[in-house]
């Protein structure tokens, strides 16, 4: 949204979660040029306090015209430009709940206020230089983090250690075009280029650019985590293992195969990556119809996981029912857990190893019911994942999609660049390779942006954002 759109419209929303009954404060915003006027029409303020920047002032919202009493709150100011948008900002800190927020937001709106939209109070510390787009992801991947590892690279964002490292590589690439232009338009009255010096700083910036890159699998993962379907024939204690897992009585556990007949969701996390564990129903043929569906939603969990645990009875051993089981799983990447370990002697569990398939990433033995092997288990994920390659980089950064997308471009053409100075093309060809990674790379901090672009990265944010 162009800057000239706003800049005479106050927008409002509520910035809190409004659930009934529930929430001991609720925050209506209000930014722009009139959201000082619209709350003192609305807040009354006992007493002689001062209507000042960075104050709290304690009193009354009412009704313009009827003089009614809506709420007793707490209205803060944060004038332009010391504000999260830049310009005046105002917030009313009402009770919590549905009612009290709902009614001061009507006020707002109908003294000139409009709803903001999604994403809105952000666009706009963007558009006035408060922010950067990086850190503006950095936001909304905060509010959404599911792990304190993922909250802590979303803060590095917000922190603008993205945004550092892409603008130092821009202004290399600058720097670089500046010369190679500069020699195109005043060839006669400038040295030769150093073409092996030009070469060896772009290759510099290439691997910068592919070590960034390599964070993208890392941000996906703490982003969207990591879905773990527990999966084997009935009574192996797959819902044991879950409620070990969880340390919680998340499935029901009996002696009778086929207790599970749906999948049963627990929300984990491991080595600070969010898991969603599925902890699935028995594979069998079934004669009950209710089953037979647990039992089809199951193979369907196990397709659509990421990592399965195949699970068997270390009682039992491997048998044919397990091979038929793990014929239909074993494409996925797997774990195989050897449950009930405690019910055989160590070499029986050791000899049960030689008659194991040998794709497995891991086999990990376990005795759930006494919540042992719960430590291995977690630690053959993370290797599982590390050996994946979604954490190569030891960097406490990670790009989303779109960052890795503009990335991606500006590798290509920064490719580019090495094979036209290879093959000793002219130097109008360097050019046009170095803009298209300049504007890519200045995508990713929003130095180059479209209003397409800031469309599809604002309407992911709430409304109170």
């Amino acid at each position: 949204m162009p800057k000239a759109i706003y800049q005479n419209e106050t927008i409002a929303a509520i910035a809190t979660a409004i659930v009934p009954e529930q929430g001991s404060v609720g925050i209506v915003r209000m930014s722009g040029i009139a959201a000082v006027a619209i709350a003192q029409r609305l807040f009354h303020a006992p007493g002689q306090q001062v209507w000042e920047s960075h104050r709290i002032l304690y009193g009354q919202v009412r009704h313009p015209k009827s003089q009614a009493v809506i709420d007793e709150a707490l209205l803060m100011l944060m004038l332009s430009p010391r504000s999260y948008t830049r310009e005046d900002v105002v917030e009313f800190q009402c009770h919590g709940g549905i009612m009290a927020v709902q009614q001061v937001l009507q006020l707002c709106l109908e003294e000139g206020a409009r709803l903001a939209q999604p994403g809105e109070f952000s666009l706009r510390a963007f558009l006035n230089g408060r922010i950067d787009l990086t850190q503006a992801e950095g936001i909304t991947d905060l509010v959404g983090a599911r792990s304190p590892q993922a909250a802590q690279t979303a803060l590095a964002g917000l922190q603008g250690k993205l945004a550092q490292p892409i603008r130092q590589l821009r202004a290399t690439c600058l720097d670089i075009l500046a010369e190679v232009e500069a020699r195109i338009d005043f060839e006669d009255d400038l040295p030769p280029l150093d073409e092996a010096e030009v070469s060896d700083r772009l290759m510099a910036v290439l691997v910068d650019v592919e070590a960034i890159l390599q964070t993208a699998d890392r941000g996906e993962l703490l982003r969207t985590g990591l879905k773990v379907a527990i999966v084997g024939r009935p009574n192996v204690g797959k819902s044991s293992l879950l409620n070990a897992w969880s340390r919680s009585d998340r499935a029901i556990v009996t002696d009778l195969p086929g207790t599970t007949r749906d999948v049963v969701e627990s929300q984990l996390v491991v080595g600070g990556i969010p898991v969603q564990v599925l902890d699935t129903a028995g594979i069998r043929d079934a004669a009950d119809q209710v089953e037979k569906i647990g039992v089809e939603r199951s193979r369907q969990a196990a397709q659509s996981a990421d990592l399965v645990l195949f699970t068997i009875d270390a009682q039992a051993q491997w048998t044919n029912d397990d091979q038929i089981i793990y014929d239909q799983v074993c494409d996925r990447p797997h774990i195989l857990v050897i449950n009930k370990t405690d019910l055989l002697p160590a070499e029986q569990v050791s000899h049960l190893h030689h008659h194991l398939p040998s794709t497995p990433l891991a086999v990990v033995p376990t005795a759930a019911a006494k919540q042992q092997g719960i430590d291995t288990l977690e630690q053959a994920i993370l290797d599982a994942v590390q050996a994946k390659h979604l954490q190569a980089a030891n960097l406490d950064i990670a790009i989303n999609q779109r960052q890795a997308a503009a990335l991606t471009r500006a590798k290509l053409a920064l490719q580019q660049v090495h094979t036209t100075i290879t093959q000793q093309l002219p130097l109008d060809f360097w050019s046009i390779d170095l803009r298209s990674a300049i504007q890519a790379l200045g995508e990713i901090t929003g130095e180059e942006v479209t209003e397409s672009m800031l469309d599809l990265v604002f309407s992911r944010f709430c409304i109170g954002k």
